[in-house]
């Protein structure tokens, strides 16, 4: 047994052959010890077995059993620290949040909160829970994270729970024993206080801007029944109006509610009516009115709508992400009892609903009105965060509030605090340094001990005043103390606003809708740099919601609709068919339309079968001019029955706009697109009135002619039909059922079903085929091209490590990169190609009368244009027909009735009933709709790709949706294997058992997994299933999750965060179902996108569109990362300088922990004189430009891989700055030991040869002053302007007029001082010619040193941002990046043409 199948075989216990559980490499690691004992075994038996062999088994297995001991001890570590987080979690519930505040779970009812159906009565005495015995929650939301009474207290743990803050809060309260600090004070408490101060001012002014957010929400107003008058004259202003803005959803809203605001007189004589309320002031079992376009405010259940059979459509897009809307109905026993005042009054009733709860899927309760009960599901109820679309009014009546409503529970409420990922390495670096500052204090304190033997004690004077071991251990602390800066801290706090203002990018900002990038939070800017996981919404994210009917296919024919397409689009997609506009055997002239659309003219009388699909005949217009000339022939007849079929099968209702057009309303926006087609195709729906439907269609001599087609039936979509049949007598009496549904569930119920499956499996053969020689391709360029690790592994250097830098190297990865970048290609990539090239036969768009007649090849061609349509990411539909007697009409109805009255199993009879009408029937034909992408999302995602970023798309939205959508946005290629986990269809757990065995292989080009909010429900319950399932998700190139409620979204993220702790996640979302996964992700990005800015409001970044991604994160986020750790190196590395010159020095002054520094001069050491060359570096750092970072996307791996930062190189920089401390050191040292500017005459009073303390710190900090400055503005600083070259300037004047202020302070500052500074500069040491010759020298070899390391680094050890410098700075970054870039490739290559790629570009070649 292998030992992936060993994983399935026991559940109970799961030892992942992975790379990311833990214990991901014990069963590996035992596995590999068990290959190497059997070697070397074998190896001593045989004499042949060369010795070199068997020690480097040796050093193999040796290297695995360190593994497996490190793994095995990280599991441990990760059980530990799982343990103590849950008894921390634990304890905090039930002693602050139970114990303290007194806040304990509400425990569940009986029976369900009844709720009295009482027309304005809980205005005068709300109703009571009584689960708390309190009132029902207010109906207002809160967002922000902090009150006035908890913002203090959580604050400061928050902020001293941060390792640094912390450690200078000890020092700080170390430092204010008297006699213990050699440095004073107040040097640590008094910036401390300030950068705490600072910090927490700016977390309360994000939390109070959500909180303004959230005041918008709670002060719009609604429409409630009041009773007697008792909601007084309560303030409506406009709530945006308080913020000093209006946005256009609230301005329609309040136009259209101020319209039906009305007030009735009852027959007591009471004020009675709608009177507008602010949504925070609605109750539960308050009844309100709501009106077209306007936002549901709180859980509700119907009472009426104005639509036909009292149906309500409901907008749900920004609760669950589905984009077609909800038809909602009153209970049964409400209808025409709450239509008016006057009725609701009469009304009486009690509704018993389920406690609040998150499922967004399942609802119970019942409704009991005049003694007649009704049940209340999910179809009965419309939850807060949905629109009212297409009814005019609706009333209802409030079930749950506030924080109980669905969407709130669903949404991550009790959001943590965010830190970058950056910071936690940064506290490890500080925990390090602490280690080391210990560890130096302990050689100080030795040192003393020593020296007091050897010489205190030998000489009295110093016996006399001898020093505790305590205070040379607290004084050194306190003395060595920078080696953990306070800058760092306070520094990045400013660095990080203004690098937040330097993220208002022009090339972000969406001129359509004039939004530019929002930053909510900059305390995780430098994440931006490092995500490898982006978690994505579907509808308004990805896409525009904007369904396009773009193509049909019938008769064994397909052709083009480029009537719903504007000139632009149109001549973009005729662009690359130019020169092959005639036609063979016709004549054709392209003329302009009113509409601007361009249509063909026929001038002969020559067959259509010359019309070739390659060129502009396969469009529709030639399409109907065909049908209007032939209009008996059989492809006619079949068109005309087709087209027919797309007009009748759809529940849309048409409404005439004042202009007197008209506008379709319906329940999904596919249905609309089909409906706007057929009146495109001359089937205009004009009228539904009951139980009909009218249609105005063009006859053959051109005149319009109105025929009313009676709809006797209407059998509904659902996700477990995947159909929808209407059942309509025909204007000549006929009775027609017409079926449209997803292409397996249609072909099953043909006339010719059989044949229909045969001729369905040699298509798929073919297509398989073709796919599988697709991936063949993409598995060699995999194998050419550098190879990609796990989001965990280090990514090859594009170049080679050593200095020879070859150019045939970068033609091989330039030619695979793009050869990938042609099979990727899909219909949203390019200008739309207006035709309909068939790879088998040139004959798409060929009307010919044999293959119509033929039901064979009509299947085969028909089946060839939907898998082609679907490989385009097209949502596709099959359409039958079938026509029956009265009789069968008649029989089949009285079972239908008896089906849809049953009280049991009701659902399942329907289906049943469903399944014995619609069979046998006809192919009318397949139509296929766009789902328009946003601009440049698939360019966004494949560029994401090629960072090695994964993208998962979580949509609420069904399965075929889903995975059309991925095909159009790349996330789903030609070539890919699509894996799909369905608990119906098949065990989840033997599905996963066999995705691991074709992963295993190695043999999957490109893997997508997809899986629906059922499934996951239960792979969520059972922990063996959840850990397999991640271990297998986050292997795999992607992931689609469908049907995902709110809750599912967040876990997702978080299970992800919990399987591979090191990553960075990141999710984007436009809709208030997307709020838990933003907060649960590392980075929450929000779209300000139509389903409002619920999302942009919580999340850390807003952007306008998706394609805005790229540059966020491949240009703004890579330097954002780099100028953070660039920062922190360089800060750490200039304390490191300065106070290893410190701890050199207390050698020589008997380990007195005396500073060797002027006091003034450390305080001013960090906040002025080396303060701009950090703060510069971490703002205007920009090692390449955009251009360079867009067109290589894989330059981002600098942050995935820690390479801007990480513990090699912190050892790396503190080396570097222990050279730069010795050579200090020894420069001054040497210079006072040899008394090089001392008095050589014996002259007591000539101050120019000064060699007390003073000169020689002044000495020392002036050569790590200009080093510090000039290394990091200079040698560091790739982005040089006049900017950073002006901080160099004036931090190394501003020491020395420093020292020129200090100069001149008056003698008594000087007196009872170790540094003599009256007088000293001017006068002294300043006038001495050697003392500045000597420093200059100093100067000179610690700059050479850098400078040398810096060269040997670029020279023998480049990396590939530095060859990237080099050829922007030869100017070659245009061509070598056109060279090397995937979009610059070749114009139309099509597969498997040619393997060779065009010329390398002279900048490789000079390379």
């Amino acid at each position: 047994m292998s030992a992936r199948e060993d994983v399935f075989a026991d559940p109970a216990t799961v030892n992942f052959p992975g790379q990311h559980g833990d214990g991901a490499r014990e069963g590996y690691g035992n596995a590999t010890v068990g290959r190497r004992r059997s070697a070397r075994d074998s190896g001593e038996t045989g004499n042949d077995q060369p010795a070199g062999r068997n020690r480097k088994d040796a050093f193999d297995l040796l290297l695995d059993r360190s593994r497996v001991r490190m793994d095995r001890s990280l599991k441990r570590a990760r059980q530990w620290q799982a343990r103590a987080e849950q008894s921390g979690e634990h304890y905090y519930q039930k002693w602050i949040i139970e114990g303290l505040l007194r806040q304990k779970p509400l425990p569940p009812s009986k029976d369900g909160r009844h709720i009295p159906l009482n027309a304005g009565a809980v205005r005068d005495e709300p109703l009571i829970d009584e689960r708390s015995g309190k009132h029902y929650a207010s109906n207002s939301i809160r967002s922000n994270r902090y009150t006035l009474l908890s913002f203090f207290p959580k604050q400061l743990i928050f902020q001293f729970g941060r390792l640094a803050n912390f450690y200078f809060l000890v020092i700080g309260l170390l430092q204010q024993v008297p006699g213990w600090s050699p440095t004073g004070r107040f040097t640590t408490i008094g910036p401390l206080i300030a950068f705490i101060a600072l910090t927490m001012a700016k977390e309360g002014w994000d939390d109070y801007r959500r909180y303004l957010l959230d005041r918008e929400d709670n002060q719009a107003l609604v429409s409630v029944l009041e009773q007697g008058g008792s909601l007084g004259h309560e303030s409506t202003d406009n709530p945006s109006k308080l913020l000093g803005k209006t946005t256009g959803e609230e301005n329609q809203m309040q136009g259209d509610t101020d319209l039906i605001a009305i007030e009735l007189k009852s027959r007591e004589g009471h004020q009675k009516g709608w009177n507008r309320i602010k949504w925070r002031d609605l109750r539960v079992g308050d009844i309100i009115r709501l009106t077209r376009n306007e936002r549901v405010p709180a859980d509700i259940v119907l009472l009426h709508a104005t639509g036909v059979n009292s149906v309500a459509y409901i907008d749900t897009m920004a609760l669950d992400g589905e984009t077609n809307l909800k038809s909602k109905q009153p209970p049964t026993s409400l209808v025409d009892r709450c239509d008016t005042i006057s009725k609701l009054e009469k009304c009486s009733g009690r509704l018993v609903c389920e406690d609040p709860n998150a499922n967004l899927y399942q609802f119970e309760g019942r409704i009991t009105v005049d003694g007649e009960t009704s049940p209340l599901t999910v179809n009965e109820v419309v939850f807060r965060g949905s629109t009212i679309r297409n009814t005019s009014e609706t009333i209802g009546v409030v079930i749950n509030t506030g924080e109980e409503c669905k969407i709130r529970m669903n949404a991550n409420q009790y959001a943590h605090a965010k830190s970058p990922k950056i910071s936690r390495f940064t506290n490890r670096i500080v925990f390090v340094l602490v280690f080391v500052l210990l560890s130096i204090t302990a050689g100080i304190s030795g040192g003393y001990v020593l020296w007091q033997r050897q010489y205190e004690k030998k000489n009295p004077f110093l016996s006399l005043a001898p020093v505790s071991g305590g205070a040379i251990v607290i004084g050194t602390i306190i003395l060595l103390n920078g080696l953990i800066p306070l800058s760092l801290y306070i520094v990045i706090e400013f660095v990080k606003v203004f690098q937040a203002y330097l993220m208002n990018d022009i090339e972000m900002y969406d001129a359509a809708t004039d939004t530019p990038i929002s930053i909510n939070t900059n305390t995780i800017l430098e994440d931006l740099g490092q995500v490898s996981y982006v978690f994505s919404d579907k509808t308004g994210t990805l896409t525009e919601n904007n369904m396009q009917f773009r193509k049909l296919a019938v008769g064994g024919t397909s052709w083009l609709h480029t009537m719903n397409m504007s000139t632009e689009d149109l001549e973009r997609g005729l662009h690359q068919k130019s020169e092959n506009t005639a036609l063979t055997g016709l004549e054709a002239t392209i003329t302009s339309s009113d509409d601007d659309n361009t249509i063909a003219k026929i001038h002969s009388d020559h067959s259509f079968e010359a019309a070739s699909a390659s060129h502009l005949g396969s469009r529709t217009e030639l399409m109907l001019e065909y049908i209007r000339q032939s209009p008996n022939s059989a492809f006619s007849k079949q068109a005309r029955q087709f087209l027919l079929c797309i007009a009748l099968c759809h529940t849309c209702l048409p409404e005439r706009s004042e202009d007197g057009s008209i506008i379709f309303q319906a329940a999904s926006p596919d249905e609309v697109a089909l409906v706007q087609a057929a009146q495109d195709m001359g089937y205009l729906l004009i009228d539904r009135p009951a139980q009909s439907i009218k249609l105005r269609i063009t006859d053959q001599s051109g005149e319009p002619v109105v025929e009313t087609y009676e709809v006797l039936k209407v059998i509904e979509f659902s996700s477990n039909r995947k159909r929808m049949s209407i059942v309509v007598r025909m204007p000549d009496r006929r009775i027609c059922v017409i079926c449209k549904g997803a292409d397996n569930v249609i072909m099953s119920r043909l006339r010719l079903s059989e044949l229909a499956a045969k001729t369905a499996g040699e298509v798929n053969r073919k297509a398989r085929e073709r796919h599988s020689m697709e991936a063949e391709r993409a598995m060699q360029r995999r194998s050419m091209a550098t190879p990609r690790t796990s989001h965990h592994g280090r990514r090859p250097s594009f170049f080679r490590t050593n200095s020879e830098r070859s150019s045939k190297e970068m033609k091989r990865l330039s030619r695979a990169s793009r050869q990938e970048y042609d099979e990727t290609r899909t219909l949203h990539n390019e200008p739309t190609d207006l035709s309909d090239n068939d790879s088998n036969e040139d004959r798409d768009g060929v009307i010919d009368e044999s293959i119509a007649t033929d039901e064979k090849r009509v299947f085969e061609k028909c089946f060839e244009h939907v898998d082609q349509y679907a490989t385009e990411g097209l949502r596709t539909l099959l359409y039958g027909y079938r026509y029956i007697s009265d009789h069968e009409y008649e029989a089949w109805n009285n079972a239908f009735q008896d089906a849809t009255t049953s009280l049991i199993d009701r659902q399942e009879r329907i289906e049943e009933a469903a399944e014995s009408i619609e069979k046998e029937f006809e192919l009318a034909g397949a139509s296929a709709i766009e789902d328009k992408l946003q601009v440049g999302v698939p360019e966004t995602i494949d560029k994401l790709r090629r960072a090695n970023i994964k993208v998962w798309m979580l949509t609420g939205d069904k399965r075929e949706t889903a995975i059309n959508i991925a095909r159009s946005a790349n996330l789903a290629k030609s070539f890919s294997e699509i894996y799909i986990l369905d608990a119906i269809a098949d065990d989840p757990q033997a599905t996963m058992r066999s995705i691991f065995t074709d992963l295993d292989r190695n043999r999957v080009s490109h893997s997508v997994l997809v899986i629906d909010g059922y499934t996951l429900s239960l792979v969520e319950k059972d922990q063996v299933l959840r850990n397999v399932f991640f271990e297998l998700a986050v292997r795999v190139d992607s992931v689609i999750c469908c049907r995902a409620s709110p809750s599912q979204k967040a876990n997702l993220v978080k299970g992800v965060r919990a399987v591979n702790p090191s990553c960075v996640t990141l999710a984007i979302g436009d809709g208030a179902n997307d709020i838990a996964m933003i907060q649960a992700s590392h980075v929450g990005i929000g779209i300000s996108g139509r389903e409002g800015l619920q999302a942009a409001r919580v999340a850390d970044y807003a952007i306008a569109q998706f394609r805005f991604l790229q540059r966020l994160l491949l240009v703004h986020g890579h330097w954002l990362y780099l100028r953070t750790s660039k920062y922190i190196l360089c800060t750490f590395w200039k304390e490191w300088v300065l106070y290893i010159v410190q701890a050199q020095y207390q050698h020589f002054n008997g380990y007195s922990v005396t500073t060797l520094y002027q006091p003034w001069s450390l305080t001013t050491y960090n906040a002025i004189f080396t303060v701009l060359p950090v703060f510069f570096l971490g703002l205007c750092e920009q090692d390449l430009s955009p251009e360079t970072l867009l067109a290589v996307p894989e330059l981002y791996a600098l942050g995935q891989q820690d390479e801007g930062i990480n513990f090699k190189k912190c050892i790396a920089w503190l080396l570097t700055g222990t050279v730069d401390a010795v050579t200090v050191f020894l420069i001054v040292w040497g210079e006072f030991k040899y008394n090089l500017t001392g008095s050589n005459n014996g002259q007591f009073h000539d101050r120019s040869h000064d060699n007390s303390l003073f000169p020689m710190g002044s000495m020392a900090l002036t050569i790590i002053i200009v080093l510090i400055n000039t290394k990091i503005l200079i040698f560091e600083l790739h982005n040089k302007t006049w900017l950073p070259l002006a901080a160099l300037v004036i931090s190394v004047s501003a020491w020395f007029f420093f020292l020129l202020i200090i100069n001149a302070l008056p003698l008594k500052y000087s007196i009872g001082d170790n540094y003599r500074i009256y007088h000293s500069f001017v006068d002294g040491f300043g006038k001495n010619l050697t003392w500045w010759l000597v420093t200059i020298i100093g100067i000179l070899i610690v700059l050479g040193v850098n400078l040398g390391v810096t060269a040997l680094q670029r020279v023998y050890f480049p990396t590939d941002r530095n060859l990237w410098q080099e050829i922007e700075k030869r100017s070659d970054a245009d061509s070598v990046t056109r060279e090397y870039n995937l979009e610059e490739s070749r114009t139309s290559t099509s597969y498997g043409r040619t393997d060779e790629p065009p010329e390398s570009s002279q900048g490789l070649r000079r390379l």
